[in-house]
């Protein structure tokens, strides 16, 4: 449906120019969504999806096993998206602090996503909303360190900010004036905490999203934090128990017509043709994840098998790939922490492992050495 314009236009000067800058009508849109046929048939779809994921317990005996690196690889594609190069071993690389050559400002970038999704996910788990003051909480986790931390991380902008152009007058979205920034944010907190609302969760994920991006509170950062949104308002609904669902990849790979229809849903007010783009990206990516999910699961036993397969000396190259499993790229002395072997029996094991073709060592050298659970890593980085 085309309603028209869903907001008002608030004429402001900034840079010593005339610019219109957008003031989203608050949420939900009026008249209220149409919701029947294909667009039922798409909520019904990626609701099914979600329920798959959210029973990986069922595939993966430890989730966390799981969560860890795939949270990881998020924040890698979260981060390409703003033009970062680092890869997902290069921030595992970085966290246990031996990455030679990691472009360091890129991989901080990410490291800092990380951080503002565990802090986002432990708040929640705490009892505390989701508000703007979390929302503030986690940009500054996110900003905190490398590019971008002179630009307030933690609070809402002071100043006005455009999305494409080189100033304001030539931009192809302004967002509201600062002036509006925290009357907005007040207006999504209440629609996100709306128990009266009849929409189905994911629609109210979907419409939030945009309204934030619409928003653009800070002066950077706003991509990646709307997009944890996502992932925390799943949550937060109960629509997932653990943060399995990212859409960064899919975003990626469709940037152009999401921004086409983020544009149309404010424009126009053709919010449905925005759901069903995002409701069949939280399809793909729900059905690709509980995939993965499998495909890991097979790869553990499979190799679990082989090295069993090796007799006597399988027990301590078992507790070392229990280890890998857990950290798929790590530093023997990491190893012996994980597995509580001794430094040559963990270091033993290593070696059977690296000569049946599941461990694989990156730096050459004989001290300080790392290994990388070479099939795990392939296979969880595709698309990074």
């Amino acid at each position: 449906m085309k309603r028209g314009l869903t907001g008002r236009y608030e004429v402001t000067t900034t840079t010593g120019e005339r610019v219109e800058a957008f003031v989203p009508a608050p949420l939900p849109p009026q008249p209220p969504l149409e919701l029947s046929g294909s667009l039922h048939a798409s909520i019904e779809r990626a609701a099914l999806s979600l329920g798959r994921l959210d029973s990986l317990s069922v595939l993966l005996p430890d989730t966390s096993l799981f969560l860890y690196s795939y949270v990881r690889k998020e924040a890698v594609l979260s981060s390409q998206i703003e033009g970062t190069q680092s890869s997902l071993s290069d921030l595992l690389l970085f966290e246990i602090e031996q990455a030679p050559g990691v472009p360091i400002d890129d991989v901080v970038e990410v490291s800092g996503y990380v951080a503002a999704l565990e802090h986002g996910l432990a708040r929640l788990r705490g009892g505390f909303p989701i508000s703007a003051r979390l929302i503030r909480e986690m940009h500054a986790k996110l900003m905190e360190r490398g590019r971008g931390s002179d630009k307030q991380p933690g609070e809402f902008r002071r100043s006005q900010n455009w999305i494409g152009g080189t100033r304001p007058g030539n931009a192809h979205f302004v967002p509201p004036p600062h002036t509006e920034v925290a009357g907005c944010i007040s207006e999504l907190e209440r629609f996100v905490h709306d128990e009266t609302s009849e929409l189905p969760r994911l629609v109210q994920v979907a419409l939030a999203h945009a309204q934030f991006e619409t928003i653009h509170p800070f002066l950077d950062g706003n991509g990646r934090v709307g997009r944890l949104l996502i992932s925390l308002l799943f949550c937060d609904y109960g629509v997932l128990s653990e943060p399995l669902l990212y859409l960064s990849l899919y975003f990626k790979e469709h940037r152009d017509e999401y921004y086409r229809l983020l544009d149309l849903a404010r424009l126009d007010g053709d919010w449905e043709a925005w759901l069903r783009f995002f409701l069949e990206g939280v399809a793909l990516t729900a059905d690709g994840a509980a995939a993965t999910a499998g495909d890991l699961a097979r790869l553990f036993e499979e190799d679990r098998e082989r090295i069993q397969a090796t007799g006597r000396r399988a027990g301590s190259a078992l507790r070392v790939h229990e280890a890998l499993k857990a950290r798929p790229l790590a530093t023997l002395t990491e190893v012996v922490s994980r597995s509580g072997l001794s430094f040559p029996a963990a270091s033993s094991a290593m070696g059977q492992l690296v000569a049946l073709g599941i461990a694989v060592e990156l730096t050459g050298k004989k001290r300080n050495r790392v290994f990388a659970y070479a099939r795990y890593l392939a296979t969880l980085g595709a698309g990074t």
